[in-house]
């Protein structure tokens, strides 16, 4: 962990050698993948019950999915967009501009998926992945419609909802802990 950025200011960010052995394990991954410990481990090791279960379940949705990682990436930055979500904007914007390898996008989607420089599927895609954040009552049949005539099959529809819904949650939990971005997410990518 960074001395000058916590992972979040609202709880009290446990020691890693304290966490339990999975947990430990499962950072010391993280760690060698990335050079460092994202600030979202360090923060829900905090309750180490939903680290398990909130690891688990973006595991599923980046590994178990019908869309590409890229378009996973680009749902959670239009999302945490809507939702002003610092630590997920910063984090999965650094994830958009690797595997879209292009280092404007994620600024363009962090301010308006509408203005952004993508395909028409793209902008459908984020075009519902947005309105289940912003509005989920309004989400209709005519929604399918427009992702099914652009290609998406009822997998990859339900797995962009699956993935609005879970950063919804996760943007949510950011904003109550004051989870902060690790200062590497701010140069990935560029």
């Amino acid at each position: 962990m960074s001395d000058e950025i916590p992972a979040m200011t609202r709880f009290p960010v446990p020691d890693v050698d304290e966490l339990p052995d999975d947990l430990r394990e499962r950072i010391d991954e993280e760690e060698e993948r990335a050079g460092f410990i994202p600030n979202v481990f360090l923060a829900y090791g905090y309750k180490p019950s939903h680290f398990r279960a909130f690891f688990d379940y973006y595991d599923a949705l980046v590994e178990d999915t019908a869309l590409e990682r890229e378009e996973v990436e680009m749902i959670v930055v239009a999302v945490s967009g809507a939702n002003d979500c610092y630590y997920c904007n910063v984090a999965h914007g650094a994830l958009v501009r690797i595997y879209a390898d292009d280092p404007h996008l994620a600024d363009q989607l962090v301010s308006n998926h509408r203005i952004a420089d993508i395909n028409d599927a793209h902008r459908a895609m984020l075009d519902l992945a947005v309105k289940l954040t912003e509005d989920p009552a309004e989400v209709d049949e005519a929604d399918f419609a427009t992702l099914r005539e652009h290609g998406f099959s009822e997998e990859a529809i339900w797995d962009i909802g699956s993935v609005a819904a879970f950063f919804n949650l996760s943007n949510r939990m950011a904003h109550l802990a004051d989870m902060r971005p690790n200062a590497e997410f701010h140069t990935l990518g560029r």
